[in-house]
């Protein structure tokens, strides 16, 4: 078949770490775009895509994109597309739907005519006048931009976030896509040591492990289209065969954190040992100011508390000025905050080396990026004269 137009969407900010992402992944044709980056691929290229990136949201399908200022545009438009050749007569395809800076502004009037037009566009296939929808489910999404409709098909289910190994959470738990991509942006390799003073459910440890060994961050859960008969399973047992060929479990890293609440231990315990690493990773529970990482050249990742997450303003800056100082004793070292506090650098005593806006959730944050130096290469020994 031709190639599809897929879409990895991507959270505010992260496009790049994305559009790097897939390009690592051997995707070279792709336009970045806000939210999303366009890319070709095949049925197996769904699969892949699915099980590997680790900061996109999901992976779509562009089923179509044309003008629609009228309800007629949007049904004729909607119809033209051939449904039938993904979804069967038994498939769920319920319809969703976003409207900004458009003639058809109504979202729920939009979300109707497209289910209508879909539903008469299969009528024509199964000769039929129901559908029982209770088979594999197809979520449709229709977005009307400036009068201009795109129809996309939803390959993932669930977001991408959902490993699969978090099965309890903190208070104000980290999204593992926004902690791979923290992870991606600092200069943090396998070879150095890693620790987060406020690792609460351990995401950003265990995410950080798992780039280590090269672990396929889908490959504890499932997906819709993994029900699909228009993909099939041999594709889907295709792809996870080769992640797991892909695994490199031998590959050694010195992986820590700590967190001043228990609780918050026993919740990041549970999620390391789902998570396969039982071992593999250091927990303690300590204040953040009383840490002393072990190693040289190594990183330090995290996602300190907050005001507007669960500490008042007094408490942040106590802990930002503790881990300021922990860090002007650490030399060899670089440091990594996200967070949404004014005066973040005033309170660790100097200004980030780099800094970039995040979004944690709908909180506006800055990505603080303070970068030591680099390990010194090991010389290789010269051959004997």
């Amino acid at each position: 078949m031709a190639q599809l137009q897929l879409i990895a969407t991507a959270p505010m900010g992260l496009e790049a770490v994305v559009a790097r992402e897939l390009k690592e992944l051997g995707y070279h044709d792709q336009t970045v775009e806000n939210g999303r980056v366009v890319f070709s691929g095949d049925f197996i290229d769904i699969c892949r895509c699915n099980l590997w990136l680790r900061s996109s949201d999901r992976i779509l399908v562009k089923m179509a994109e044309f003008e629609a200022t009228t309800f007629d545009e949007l049904f004729e438009g909607t119809k033209a597309v051939p449904w039938q050749d993904w979804i069967p007569a038994d498939g769920e395809f319920p319809v969703e739907g976003r409207s900004h800076k458009s003639q058809l502004s109504s979202v729920p009037a939009c979300q109707g005519i497209v289910k209508k037009a879909i539903v008469e566009k299969l009528k024509e296939t199964y000769h039929t006048e129901w559908f029982p929808e209770d088979g594999p489910r197809y979520v449709i999404e229709v977005i009307l931009l400036k009068d201009r409709a795109l129809l996309t098909l939803d390959t993932t289910g669930a977001g991408l976030h959902k490993r699969g190994y978090r099965k309890l959470i903190t208070e104000a738990p980290l999204k593992e896509t926004l902690a791979s991509a923290m992870i991606q942006l600092s200069r943090w390799t396998p070879d150095r040591p890693f620790y987060d003073p406020c690792c609460g459910s351990g995401t950003l440890l265990i995410e950080a492990a798992m780039q280590a060994w090269n672990l396929a961050p889908g490959l504890r859960r499932s997906f819709n289209s993994e029900h699909w008969p228009v993909i099939g399973s041999q594709l889907w047992d295709e792809a996870r065969n080769e992640a797991m060929d892909l695994v490199r479990d031998d590959v050694e890293f010195q992986i820590s954190g700590s967190d001043i609440d228990p609780k918050s231990i026993e919740v990041a315990q549970a999620a390391v040992k789902a998570a396969g690493l039982a071992g593999e990773i250091r927990l303690d529970v300590m204040p953040a100011a009383k840490i002393r990482p072990e190693g040289e050249y190594g990183c330090m990742i995290t996602n300190p508390p907050y005001g507007e997450r669960l500490s008042d303003e007094p408490e942040v800056e106590k802990l930002i000025r503790s881990m300021g100082r922990t860090a002007a004793g650490m030399p060899t070292w670089s440091f990594f905050t996200i967070s949404p506090t004014k005066q973040f650098e005033h309170y660790w005593g100097r200004k980030a080396d780099k800094r970039r806006k995040l979004f944690n959730g709908r909180i506006e944050c800055q990505y603080y990026q303070y970068l030591g130096p680099l390990p010194p290469r090991h010389r290789q020994p010269q051959p004997e004269n």
